[in-house]
């Protein structure tokens, strides 16, 4: 394996490094306090070729593979995971469901929308009552003749307010079959779909979540996506990506935690000398070193799995989702130390890190999913 960036993903992280230094970085504070999402940075990301990332350019993307996907996703969580949060929602999720399940003719009216970035995707699984436990989902649609209605509501969802379409999964058949579910993109405006309450959330606050509510939406076969009965087969898909997604992000704001700590620990003195000096600082500044590179290699690892199509993807990504995810937090509580109070206090940039990192051992499957999935593939045979 080469661990070597090409010249050409030398310039991408470059490009996403200067994009969230300039547009990011100046409003990290106010977006987090206000908890607003900056729904005009998106249409600048598009510009970009941030929003379709893994779109082939014939629909209107980059075309562009996971490790370049990694290396931009890492880097705009180094500035703000809520961003780096959003953005692989959008690429991950929404974009890649339709690119992997859609039709040409559903490629064709939506990815060039969603990859410019003039248009934001959400995705929906998570319901009230299931989380982890998907194949309970009580959101149901019934067939009227060519249209579908659908009925229930999704919870945790990213862009739930501003999305522009959601790929929403629903059970069209029995409860706990997995081939009972299926796939719907909807676009905003349709009647009977709406945002229901914005989350309040401990942290990864400048990215959207909200409840979406659908009272007897009707919505036209055409808008499945793939086969009736295959959308818990295609989420599960889809996931692996998710989860380096996930991963990704928790790489970057693990990467800028220990970026601030090291800054920190060279100017902050005490007993007459930079506390970098002490053994008790740079052995965690050499922990954290570690951890990240032990994450980032798994999960290229896990994009190269991906990209070979093998049917052990899902077992890289849960490992290396889970191990970056764990490690964030772990780096992010260790930035804290290191600040002292200084790290208790929103003048310094590790508290958000605190705040914002936890998400990641609970988004797109918590650890404990994690390892569910990990021990099941080691005990299959």
């Amino acid at each position: 394996m080469n661990f070597e960036y090409s010249e050409d993903q030398q310039n991408i992280q470059q490009m996403a490094k200067d994009f969230a230094e300039k547009e990011i970085m100046p409003n990290v504070k106010k977006w987090d306090e206000n908890q607003f999402f900056p729904i005009e940075l998106f249409a600048k990301a598009g510009k970009l070729g941030l929003m379709g990332i893994l779109v082939p350019e014939k629909f209107g993307g980059v075309g562009l593979g996971y490790v370049e996907y990694i290396l931009v996703i890492k880097e705009i969580s180094k500035v703000c995971g809520a961003i780096g949060l959003s953005l692989a929602a959008h690429n991950s999720l929404c974009v890649n469901h339709l690119l992997k399940f859609g039709n040409d003719n559903q490629k064709n009216k939506w990815l060039p929308k969603l990859s410019s970035g003039e248009w934001i995707g959400a995705w929906g699984l998570t319901e009230p009552n299931t989380g982890s436990d998907a194949m309970r989902m009580k959101c149901v649609a019934e067939k009227d003749g060519d249209y579908w209605i659908i009925n229930g509501s999704k919870n945790f969802i990213t862009h739930g307010i501003s999305g522009d379409i959601i790929v929403v999964i629903v059970r069209t058949g029995e409860l706990l079959d997995s081939h009972g579910m299926t796939a719907f993109a909807v676009e905003r405006g349709t009647k009977g779909f709406v945002s229901g309450k914005k989350e309040d959330k401990l942290g990864m606050r400048a990215s959207e979540t909200s409840e979406v509510i659908f009272d007897n939406c009707k919505v036209h076969k055409d808008n499945i996506i793939g086969n009736v009965g295959e959308g818990f087969i295609q989420s599960m898909k889809i996931l692996d990506g998710g989860r380096i997604s996930i991963g990704a992000m928790a790489l970057g704001m693990a990467q800028g935690a220990m970026n601030a700590s090291i800054n920190y620990s060279k100017e902050r003195e005490q007993f007459g000398k930079p506390i970098s000096k002490f053994q008790g600082i740079s052995f965690k500044l050499a922990d954290m070193a570690t951890e990240i590179e032990a994450s980032k290699m798994l999960l290229f690892k896990a994009a190269n799995q991906i990209l070979l199509g093998s049917d052990k993807a899902n077992y890289y990504s849960a490992i290396a989702k889970y191990k970056a995810s764990e490690v964030a937090v772990s780096v992010a509580n260790d930035a804290v130390q290191i600040f002292g109070g200084y790290g208790y206090s929103k003048e310094y940039p590790v508290e958000k890190f605190y705040r914002d990192s936890k998400l990641s051992t609970i988004g797109e499957g918590t650890s404990e999913i994690q390892k569910l999935v990990i021990s099941r593939t080691l005990l299959i045979n």
